[in-house]
């Protein structure tokens, strides 16, 4: 019996996924063939076929690997010594995604299968319920040397509000051509600033971990 190669499987599940989501922001997902994939990848029908029997796979093992991505991240964040600038930096890097023209189009390709495929209307509703956990608990380390009852607002509606004006910024750019994006950013930068502490004189890290 051959051997198997970890490295070379998880190598040949990455390449398939990358070709395929490329040729799904590029042409949409239904008009997306699995020769179109297998031509992109550089590999036969049969070797796809080996790891994803289906489009319907492909595109749920394309949602399992950001919600994946989604926790590697938050443990780096959660694990940073700053709690303020590691919050900032989630922002940041949500709304660096969101401005991206070939994400935010896969993004929308992986929306409207989800709205005909059960399967996949779970994976996103469970990577959604991911992403605002992994906010929320950044919020809660930044806030963790304030009561409950000293809170601007609770958390849970800070995280909200946060992730309400990312996910405007998202639609916004879809819907409207002319949507200024950098007055998108500098209101988020606004909310961002009003669920961070203020920096008291002489404490520059305020937020931050000791």
């Amino acid at each position: 019996m051959r051997k198997v190669d970890p490295a070379k499987q998880y190598e040949r599940r990455r390449q398939i996924l990358a070709a395929a989501a490329e040729c799904f922001t590029e042409n949409g997902f239904h008009a997306t063939s699995t020769a179109q994939i297998c031509a992109r990848a550089s590999m036969s029908p049969g070797n796809l076929f080996h790891y994803y029997a289906s489009k319907a796979e492909i595109i749920e093992a394309l949602i399992a690997s950001d919600t994946e991505a989604l926790r590697e991240r938050q443990q780096t964040a959660g694990a940073a010594p700053d709690a303020r600038a590691a919050l900032t930096g989630w922002v940041g890097d949500n709304l660096a995604q969101y401005q991206d023209p070939g994400f935010v189009r896969l993004g929308m390709e992986v929306l409207a299968e989800a709205v005909r495929n059960p399967r996949v209307h779970a994976l996103v509703m469970a990577n959604e319920s991911e992403r605002k956990a992994a906010l929320y608990a950044l919020l809660a380390a930044v806030w963790r040397e304030t009561p409950p009852a000293a809170l601007p607002r609770p958390l849970a509606e800070m995280a909200d509000l946060l992730l309400l004006l990312l996910d405007g910024i998202y639609s916004r750019s879809v819907v409207d051509p002319r949507f200024d994006a950098a007055a998108g950013s500098r209101l988020l930068d606004a909310a961002l600033q009003g669920c961070l502490p203020p920096v008291l004189p002489g404490n520059d890290l305020a937020g931050g971990r000791a």
